[in-house]
């Protein structure tokens, strides 16, 4: 299902404290429930996605070239 913005629409049982605090922070500021929970989610995977970036990496390291080899491979030997 999509929404008048063109994205979709997602669907989550929240724990009554959460649906409280989110429910408070947005009357306080003027700004939507879904405001927020969108920011959350943003924010979250920004750390989420860095984090099995680097896991993976340290998993799976991709070739290792030196510095000499690099220099050689260029022609800037000394």
């Amino acid at each position: 299902m999509t929404s008048n913005t063109g994205g979709e629409m997602l669907s989550l049982r929240l724990s009554n404290e959460i649906e409280n605090r989110l429910a408070q922070l947005a009357e306080s500021t003027g700004r939507t429930k879904s405001f927020y929970a969108k920011e959350a989610i943003v924010k979250y995977l920004d750390e989420m996605e860095d984090t099995y970036i680097a896991i993976n990496r340290v998993e799976k390291p991709g070739k290792r070239v030196s510095m000499e080899d690099v220099e050689a491979e260029l022609g800037l030997e000394d």
